[in-house]
C-alpha cells in the first residue's frame, strides 16, 4: 500500500512538475505501474493505465465479468482460466492486471446502538489462560454479562466453559442484578446456538429452558456485526486491563470474591458511557427497576452424569476417582456435581458426597466406606482360608465334614488349620489330617499333636511364625542395642533404705 505522503507527492510531480510517469518512477523508487495506477485513480490522468498495449487486453472482459460474479476469486483461479483461453503472459503481470480490476468493497458504517433501561444485556466469555491444580491444568474463562444501558458489569470465573458453567454464570448474574434483564444477546457460542443457516437459527435447548424459566429473549447477535455486540467485548478488556493484569489470589473462590468486589467498587464508579455526567453506579440504580422480578426458585445448574461402578468402590468422575459404599460395585449411578461438592445418587437415595477435587487422579474417601470394605474382607477371609486348605490337602474336605458332624468350630478350626499350613507345608499337614480322620479325632488339637509327634520323630526344630502387626507405630519399632553391663551396676548399687517412694 502506498502512502498519502507518497501520493500527493506523486500527483504533484506530474501536474505542476510535468514529470513523465516512468521520470517519477525512477526518482521516488517505486514500480511505474504504481505512478500509473495512482495517477488513474486520482481520474487526472485518463488512459495511462493502457499506455502500451498488454498480453492481456483481450481477456480483460472475462476477468471482469468473473470478478462481478465472483468478487473474492484468487487471481491464480483466474489465471488457469486465461491460460485455458489462450493468455501466454507471466502469472506476476497478470496478477497486476487482476488488481486494477478487481471490485474494491465499500467500507460498511455502523450506527450507534442505544437501548431502554432493562431492555438488554450482552453476554460472552472470556478466556484467560490456565492454572496448575496438582497434577491438573485447568483452562480459567469468566463469564461477562453487561447491562447495555447502564454498563453495569457482572464477572465470574470458571473452569472451562462448559454448559453447566454456562448456566450458572446467568443464574449468578440474575441474582447479583436482583433482575432479568429482557433481551439477551450472544455471540454465535456453542452454549447458545447450535447451528445457523441463513436466518434459520438452532438455538441450545438447554438456554431455551432457562430463558423460559426467567422469561427472557434469547437473541443471537448477527454474522460480522461488531456494533451489536461491542459493549460485551470491550468490557472484557475493561477487565483484563483493570482487574485481571498482575492479579494474586489464591484460589478460585478467591478469585471470584475479588471480582465481585471490583465489579461493585471500581467498575461501578467509573463514569457511565451514555450519560458522562454520572456514574455506572447511580445508572443502575434507575435501571434495577426496569428489570423483570426474579422467580420464587432458581434454575437447576448441577453438572449430571450416569456413570459405572467398576470393580472397585469408587466413581470417576471429572478426572478424580470419589469413593462408595463397596455393595454398589458394578453398578450404574448417577453423579449430581456443584463447584464445591459432588453427589453420587442411586435412584433417589444419595450413597455418598464428597467435596469436589479440581485436581487430577486424586482418591476422595469417605471413612466409613473404607472400614467397611475392610470389615467386609476381614468376614469373606474365613471363605478364602476354606478355599485355600480344600485346594491344598486332600483330606481337608472330608476333615471339615466329620467336624460339621460333631458340631466343631469351622471358624476357629479354619484359622488354626491355616497357620499349620505356613509353618508345616501342605504335605505333612494332609498327613496329619489323614491321620486325626483315622483316628476319629477331626479336631484342631488333634492335628496340632500329631505334627508334633511327626517333628519329634524327626528331630527336627521347632516353627517359629513371626506376625508383625499391621499398625506402623508397632511395626517399624526401632530398637537400638546397648551395653549389658548397665544391668551389673544396677546390681552393686547399694538400696537407700532412707527413700521413700
Amino acid at each position: 500500500m502506498i502512502t498519502p505522503e507518497r501520493t500527493a507527492e506523486i500527483l504533484r510531480l506530474y501536474h505542476a512538475e510535468q514529470w513523465k510517469p516512468g521520470t517519477i518512477a525512477r526518482q521516488i523508487g517505486v514500480h511505474h505501474t504504481t505512478v500509473r495506477r495512482v495517477l488513474a485513480e486520482a481520474g487526472q490522468a485518463p488512459g495511462l493505465l493502457s499506455a502500451r498495449p498488454s498480453l492481456a487486453d483481450p481477456f480483460v472482459p472475462l476477468i471482469r465479468t468473473t470478478l462481478e460474479k465472483y468478487p473474492t476469486l484468487r487471481a491464480s483461479r483466474l489465471y488457469a482460466m486465461v491460460r485455458s483461453r489462450g493468455y501466454r503472459g507471466g502469472p506476476d503481470h497478470f496478477r497486476h492486471i487482476v488488481s486494477l480490476h478487481r471490485p474494491r468493497p465499500v467500507a460498511e458504517a455502523y450506527l450507534r446502538l442505544r437501548t431502554l433501561p432493562g431492555e438488554q444485556a450482552q453476554v460472552d466469555w472470556g478466556y484467560f489462560g490456565k492454572l496448575k491444580i496438582g497434577r491438573a491444568e485447568r483452562a480459567l474463562w469468566g463469564f461477562v454479562m453487561v447491562l447495555s444501558y447502564s454498563r453495569h458489569i457482572f464477572l465470574r470465573f470458571f473452569f472451562g466453559n462448559a454448559m453447566a458453567n454456562f448456566l450458572r454464570g446467568h443464574v449468578g448474574a440474575f441474582e447479583k442484578f436482583t433482575g432479568v434483564p429482557r433481551v439477551l444477546l450472544y455471540d454465535n457460542l456453542k452454549s447458545a446456538v447450535l447451528e445457523r443457516v441463513g436466518q434459520a437459527i438452532h438455538f441450545n435447548p438447554t438456554l431455551l429452558e432457562l430463558a423460559a424459566h426467567y422469561r427472557f429473549e434469547p437473541r443471537p447477535v448477527a454474522v460480522a456485526r461488531g456494533n451489536e455486540k461491542g459493549r460485551v467485548e470491550r468490557a472484557i478488556r475493561y477487565i483484563r486491563d483493570s482487574f485481571f493484569a498482575a492479579r494474586e489470589f489464591t484460589d478460585l473462590s478467591d478469585l471470584n470474591a475479588q471480582a465481585t468486589a471490583w465489579c461493585g467498587q471500581v467498575a461501578a464508579e467509573r463514569l457511565c458511557p451514555e450519560d458522562r455526567s454520572r456514574r455506572v453506579r447511580e445508572v443502575f440504580g434507575d435501571e434495577r427497576e426496569r428489570l423483570l422480578a426474579l422467580p420464587d426458585n432458581p434454575f437447576p445448574c448441577d453438572e449430571r452424569a450416569q456413570l459405572d461402578i467398576r470393580r472397585t468402590p469408587y466413581v470417576r468422575f471429572d478426572l478424580n476417582d470419589y469413593s462408595v459404599p463397596h455393595p454398589y460395585v458394578r453398578r450404574s449411578v448417577a453423579v449430581h456435581a456443584t463447584l464445591e461438592c459432588v453427589r453420587v445418587v442411586d435412584g433417589t437415595k444419595v450413597i455418598a458426597t464428597h467435596p469436589r477435587s479440581w485436581g487430577k487422579g486424586e482418591q476422595i474417601e469417605v471413612a466409613e466406606h473404607v472400614a467397611d470394605l475392610v470389615a467386609f474382607k476381614r468376614a469373606a477371609r474365613h471363605h478364602r482360608g476354606l478355599d485355600r486348605l480344600h485346594h491344598a490337602c486332600s483330606n481337608a474336605p472330608a476333615f471339615f465334614a466329620a467336624l460339621a458332624e460333631r458340631h466343631g468350630n469351622l471358624g476357629a478350626a479354619t484359622t488354626g488349620l491355616t497357620t499349620l499350613l505356613d509353618l508345616h507345608g501342605a504335605g505333612a499337614l494332609d498327613e496329619a489330617l489323614a491321620g486325626a480322620l483315622q483316628a476319629q479325632a477331626p479336631h484342631l488339637a488333634a492335628v496340632r499333636q500329631i505334627l508334633e509327634q511327626a517333628r519329634h520323630a524327626h528331630a527336627q526344630p521347632p516353627p517359629i511364625a513371626v506376625a508383625l502387626p499391621q499398625d506402623p507405630r508397632l511395626r517399624d519399632i526401632v530398637v537400638h542395642p546397648h551395653a549389658l553391663i548397665t544391668y551389673d551396676q544396677i546390681r552393686t548399687e547399694p538400696e537407700d533404705d532412707d527413700h521413700t517412694p
